[in-house]
């Protein structure tokens, strides 16, 4: 038939050895018991009711588990929505599964893709229901595709995975559940995409939303005034904001009982019409409840998970410096930690503006030697020492040595040798030679080559880092200057193309590099920022400076050939161009390849991966299937 066909079962399990849970003694019942208390008072219908035609079947880790109990976890302030979108949230029409190796059917029943990678069908579950109890249809999908992707207000800018060489996607919906995805050309990374999560696509419920867009209520303008807003799309972004509207229907495990940004604390409470059940066919989630304890500081966070407030957590206390305090606190807290391969390729990643608005600065940060010299200068195995704690090894921007597409001349070691006698000759014979009365090197302009360097706060061994970085620089007559801001302000300079270098986090080393290859050619703003115009000039074809030869290269390789092919292997080989490039062009420099991630789980907590694979694009936890957890403590 010249197309891709996945359905059902094998796909399903989330068992990474593929064995048979062991069935408990004695009966659970097919639902939670407070929800069967519901049925019985007359408030929901019965289960069997609830339950889609085709319910997806969730092999547990480890062993079929038991109803009740609450999920503790924590989020870094209310603006930490990522880990919400990575663990309640990731309920998406395709995942990952555990392995990092497939995508596999979840809200679809199954999925067909055509020969030539530009239709994407899929059958979704019949009888499925919103959290509200309402049928949820390719119509909700339609609602999103012609009112909000194709509104120029809801969505002025199209994401670039939803269109091909600026055509965008265009959705039509056979019958009540179909819905086919057609592309003017190849899309070899849509199901990639949609596997992940935030990514401009999602689930939206037409049955409520509806009455919040101008094209469905004729009454819009008196809704506007009764709640406030300056105009209606402001007031249908405020009501699609799912962590903001607790009213708003979805299709996730667990529902919100209260807004992020009320209180300390988020609580969430079952989905009674959820739509995964277990071998048993007893209806998930297992656990009643999830918590997300709000916290200002990381310290906060550290603290409670050492006491063994978190029944499973892996976010922003899992990094080197606190492994120890965390590993000594594992009796007294009743927790283990869980090993996790990171998909990362660097601890941290210096891009210098190659952009830069000044010309003299331009010039000198777009000399590639002089980019050479600064590596040199750089003692990346005291940082190890320090900052890592000896974990990691020397490493430049290059992917992973597990990732397919790793380049076959060694790239990750080039430039990583400590010589500052070399960087200081490597200076010298660019023409840095003259210094000011304090040794520091002079520009083409004449005045001292003082560099500011911008870091997020929130990562805290980058800033320890650099700080070690700003005094193996004076050593080679370059002055740095660290300069410490929030994402808000970091991300908004780097826009505003308004920075000497700035670092970054160093992600998307493994086969994310695929759908999100930022480190090796400027392809998403957020991780452009060595490179911002270029990015635009790539991104939304607006009059801006083009980029080098070889870049534009790159982004053809990707735009044109990458994107088109199907295959994974196709796309890996294409990879290793983009990679190859950027290898020779040395447009950013790295520290260390970062060592094993890790997670706290207390010991009555249970079928959550003894391993898995720490990603955002993966996304951690969500391929684990969070609704099959449960805890020993039900009450």
């Amino acid at each position: 038939m010249g197309a891709t066909l996945l359905a059902g079962c094998s796909f399903l399990s989330t068992d990474p050895g593929g064995q048979k849970a062991v069935k408990p003694t004695g009966a659970k019942g097919d639902e939670a018991p407070m929800l069967a208390e519901r049925v019985r008072s007359g408030g929901l219908p019965a289960v069997k009711d609830r339950l889609p035609k085709t319910p997806l079947v969730v092999q547990p880790i480890d062993r079929i588990g038991k109803y009740g109990g609450t999920w503790e976890t924590a989020l870094l302030g209310a603006a930490d929505t990522a880990w919400l979108g990575r663990t309640v949230a990731y309920d998406r029409i395709v995942h990952w599964d555990l392995g990092w190796k497939e995508i596999v059917p979840n809200v679809a029943e199954s999925y067909e893709v055509s020969a030539d990678a530009k239709v994407y069908t899929f059958k979704l579950r019949e009888g499925m229901k919103w959290s509200d109890g309402k049928p949820f249809t390719s119509d909700d999908v339609m609602f999103w595709y012609e009112a909000i992707f194709s509104n120029a207000t809801l969505t002025p800018a199209k994401p670039l995975y939803l269109q091909t060489r600026e055509q965008p996607v265009v959705v039509d919906a056979p019958d009540a559940t179909t819905v086919r995805f057609t592309f003017k050309h190849p899309n070899g990374l849509f199901l990639q995409w949609l596997a992940t999560y935030d990514t401009g696509f999602d689930f939206v419920p037409k049955h409520y939303m509806s009455q919040f867009h101008k094209d469905h209520n004729p009454n819009i303008a008196d809704l506007v005034a009764k709640e406030k807003a300056p105009d209606w799309s402001e007031l249908f972004l405020r009501k699609l904001d799912p962590w903001n509207n607790v009213e708003r229907p979805r299709l996730h495990a667990w529902l919100p009982k209260n807004t992020i940004s009320d209180g300390n604390r988020m609580a969430f409470e079952r989905n009674p019409y959820y739509f995964k059940v277990d071998p048993d066919g007893s209806q998930l989630p297992y656990l009643d409840n999830l918590v997300y304890n709000i916290f200002s500081e990381e310290e906060a966070i550290l603290l409670q998970a050492s006491n063994g407030r978190f029944d499973y957590h892996s976010r922003q206390i899992n990094i080197s410096r606190n492994k120890p305090v965390l590993a000594d606190n594992r009796e007294k807290g009743n927790f283990s930690l869980i090993n996790m391969p990171t998909a990362s390729m660097n601890t941290m990643v210096i891009c210098p503006n190659l952009t830069h608005a000044d010309p003299v600065r331009r010039r000198m940060l777009q000399n590639k030697n002089f980019r050479i010299a600064l590596s040199h200068g750089i003692d990346r195995q005291q940082i190890i020492d320090i900052v890592f704690k000896g974990q990691g090894e020397p490493w430049q921007t290059a992917p992973r040595p597990e990732a397919p597409f790793y380049p076959a001349k060694d790239m990750a070691k080039q430039y990583t040798e400590h010589d500052p006698a070399k960087a200081n000759q490597i200076l010298d014979d660019e023409g840095f030679a003259e210094r000011d009365g304090s040794g520091i090197r002079l520009d083409s302009a004449g005045k001292p080559i003082a560099l500011t360097v911008m870091a997020q706060n929130r990562y805290f061994e980058m800033v320890d880092a650099l700080e070690l970085i700003v005094d193996q620089w004076a050593k080679i007559g370059i002055r740095l200057r660290v300069a410490n801001m929030d994402g808000t302000l970091f991300d908004s300079r780097v826009e505003a193309n308004d920075f000497d270098l700035a670092v970054d986090t160093g992600e998307y080393g493994y086969v994310d590099a695929i759908v999100d290859p930022r480190y090796f050619f400027p392809s998403y703003l957020s991780g452009a920022s060595y490179a911002p115009l270029w990015y635009r000039w790539y991104a939304d074809d607006k009059p801006s400076e083009p980029p080098p030869p070889a870049m534009q290269r790159q982004m053809s390789l990707y735009r044109n050939e990458l994107q088109a092919e199907k295959d994974p292997e196709g796309q890996g080989r294409v990879m290793a161009q983009i990679v190859e490039i950027a290898r020779d062009e040395f447009w950013t420099m790295g520290i260390s390849l970062p060592p094993d991630s890790y997670g706290i789980v207390r010991n009555d907590f249970h079928n959550v991966p003894k391993t898995m694979w720490e990603a955002s694009r993966y996304p951690t936890p969500g391929p684990s299937m969070p609704c099959q957890y449960f805890s020993e403590r039900t009450s």
